[in-house]
């Protein structure tokens, strides 16, 4: 995706990527859901694409590993992506399961269609045959029947209502959903929501969650989400004003299927605390809520295996 992403940016000033970026900053931060468009022309497709896309791609490729870990068997037949923009979602299922036949990409922004279709040329067959749909995101979607169905960073855009008919049609159309949403308390919350619709609707969790219960965080005092390193190119230095080489993009999640699964034991849900001799380890778990625990040397192989251990892992790690 980075190649093809720096060939069609390759010539677009940083200063008007800026411009547009700031822009978007706005509307990506702002309370006011949107009734059109955000991406509403080609410089404004490109700054998304410099700015937002890496980040989106590895939070996404992060919740579907999670997906795929919980179900090793399973791989999606198709796909349909809600409000999938220039195609973060699409790659980063490409990258996470080889067998699987092209996906169907939903997005209300022409130009962001163009560029996705444009980027997924130089791509995998799968990426190729990509099918780039123009519709509106609300209330009325009619999603064909897919395996999976993915939404991520679209919930925001919406009000209420439409929200809950989005889930409610991504639930009779997908075998497996998988929504992403800023990693921010309101967007933790959005999928929250979301994750009790599914259930309701009969799924369960194949993840981050090791039960299909309710989430023992007490709202208002924290909220679950995780976080995924993106690599930064050039131009998004430029963009953003960095100078690091990376950053971490924060993000809450919800997999959920109709088929057996089997989610973690528990979850990391905290960047784990290494020291001498130690680590320490706050986890979500399936019987006993949120605890931490504490490995020690005296462990062995699950000591080692702490120390590898990453915040949003599922804990114990195959093999400790």
């Amino acid at each position: 995706m980075r190649a093809a992403l720096a060939g069609v940016l390759d010539g677009l000033p940083p200063k008007q990527a800026a411009g547009a970026v700031e822009r978007l900053i706005a509307n990506y931060r702002g309370t006011t859901p949107t009734d059109a468009p955000v991406l509403r022309d080609r410089s404004d497709v490109a700054a998304y694409a410099a700015y937002r896309m890496p980040a989106t791609f590895e939070a996404v490729r992060a919740a579907l590993a999670a997906l795929a870990d919980a179900a090793p068997g399973w791989a999606p037949g198709s796909h349909v992506d809600v409000g999938g923009g220039t195609g973060a979602a699409v790659w980063a299922a490409d990258a996470t399961w080889v067998d699987r036949r092209a996906t169907t990409v939903l997005d209300w922004a022409e130009p962001a269609l163009a560029l996705g279709r444009e980027l997924a040329a130089s791509g995998a067959p799968a990426l190729r045959a990509t099918d780039w749909r123009r519709a509106r995101i609300g209330g009325e979607l009619n999603l064909p029947e897919s395996d999976l169905v993915t939404v991520s960073y679209v919930l925001k855009e919406l009000t209420e209502r439409d929200r809950t008919a989005l889930v409610t049609e991504a639930a009779r159309a997908g075998q497996a959903v998988v929504i992403v949403e800023p990693g921010t308390p309101d967007g933790y919350l959005r999928i929250i929501e979301a994750r009790d619709q599914l259930i309701a609707a009969g799924f369960r969790v194949a993840a981050p969650c090791p039960h299909d219960g309710a989430c023992p965080i007490e709202r208002g005092t924290d909220w679950c989400h995780f976080a995924a390193r993106v690599s930064r190119s050039s131009l998004h230095r430029q963009v953003k004003g960095g100078s690091l080489p990376y950053e971490d993009e924060k993000f809450s999640y919800v997999a959920a299927v109709r088929f057996e699964a089997r989610p973690a034991e528990a979850r990391v849900t905290r960047k784990p605390q290494i020291r001498k001799g130690q680590v320490l380890l706050d986890l979500c778990t399936k019987d006993d809520g949120l605890r931490r625990e504490t490995v020690t040397k005296r462990h062995g192989p699950l000591y080692r295996a702490a120390r590898d251990t990453a915040w949003g892992d599922a804990w114990p790690q195959a093999g400790a």
